[in-house]
């Protein structure tokens, strides 16, 4: 057996052009199919539940906006499904006939209209890492865009609402008392009756009323820049059907290595025993006598070789990936087991690709 390890050792470093194709072919195969995952395509379809009642408007300030013009303007950017129910989408979603599924809550504009409660929008994935991440940028974008236009609303109408408290009118809003008063005249008219007041405790209580208002109005204005903190109206609640999440990237990065550690380890355990076939050195060697190694222990040595280089070029390839991707290191022991199992199983395959094969 160490004879035979050593030839095979001698064999390969006599033919360095040929190790060298060995692992550059596959290694470049696998980067372009690592590469082609990472991309996505433009519009991804994606199932739409609508559970609100048809009609129905969002109250902004003394504006009225439609849902379903909003939900136009969502998901323009995806290939939208229209599903009547949740269960159907989930269905959809399972059977990958979507990559993902939004259910529009029936309280989405209850909330919108409120400008206090956040509305939640569910998004249903698969759990398949490539998938998932193909979705996620469209709807990340549609519903920033979406977010951006309630904000813009919210504010113009929460900024009408404070210059009338600081000017006072009517605010048109139910139940609000007509023609009230503004912050902005509240001191000077508590000034002219703390004028006519005699010293004592109830001018003293005016002074101080008269002093909060004119630290509200004068400060009233200020309100404007907290309205621009009003970022999200609508938020995503994710449901993972199945899996876990992963990154494009790190998908990428597992396709690219097993793609590598296959094509090297079955095509190195493969040629091996097929050579050996082609120039008679498995008879002689079977035939003896005695016999230098048995039929188990032949292909056992092809098989453990080129699962110890496939290793060790997966390996390098994954150290080298990582300086472009990053990688969570403190898994390295589960990433060698599963490069250790990975290559005995694939030069396993090469071993009887081999056995089988006429010639080299």
């Amino acid at each position: 057996m160490r004879w035979l390890l050593r030839k095979d050792l001698l064999i390969l470093r006599r033919s360095r052009l040929l190790v060298a194709l060995l692992v550059i072919y596959p290694v470049a195969i696998a980067l372009l199919i690592g590469l082609a995952i990472s991309r996505s395509p433009s519009r991804p379809r994606v199932a739409i539940v609508d559970e609100t009642p048809p009609g129905q408007t969002v109250q902004v300030g003394s504006e009225r906006v439609e849902v379903s013009q909003y939900t136009q303007h969502l998901f323009s950017q995806v290939q939208a499904v229209t599903v009547r129910t949740r269960a159907q989408a989930v269905g959809k979603v399972k059977s990958g006939e979507v990559l993902a599924a939004v259910v529009i809550p029936p309280d989405i504009a209850a909330r919108l209209s409120t400008g206090i409660r956040q509305a939640q929008l569910e998004i249903i994935y698969n759990g398949d890492a490539l998938q998932q991440s193909l979705v996620q940028s469209q709807l990340g974008s549609a519903l920033a865009q979406a977010n951006l236009g309630f904000s813009e609303r919210i504010q113009r109408a929460a900024a009408g609402v404070l210059a009338l408290l600081l000017k006072g009118g009517n605010l048109g809003v139910i139940g609000a008392p007509p023609d009230l008063i503004g912050l902005g005249q509240i001191p000077p008219q508590l000034h002219a009756i703390i004028a006519r007041q005699p010293p004592g405790p109830d001018r003293a209580a005016l002074q101080r009323i008269a002093a909060f208002a004119e630290f509200a109005a004068q400060n009233l204005t200020l309100s404007r820049n907290v309205l621009s903190t009003v970022g999200q109206p609508i938020q995503v609640r994710s449901t993972l059907l199945h899996g876990r999440r992963t990154p494009l990237n790190t998908f990428a990065v597992v396709v690219a290595v097993s793609v590598s550690l296959m094509f090297v380890c079955v095509l190195l355990a493969a040629g091996g025993v097929a050579l050996e076939r082609e120039e008679h050195v498995l008879a002689r060697l079977l035939r003896g006598p005695p016999a230098l190694v048995s039929r188990e222990g032949l292909l056992a040595e092809k098989g453990a070789l080129a699962a110890l280089c496939a290793f060790a070029v997966a390996f390098a390839m994954l150290a080298g990936v990582s300086a472009f991707v990053p990688l969570d290191w403190s898994r390295v022991g589960l990433w060698l087991l599963a490069l250790a199992l990975g290559a005995l199983a694939f030069g396993a395959l090469g071993v009887a690709i081999g056995a089988g094969a006429r010639e080299v």
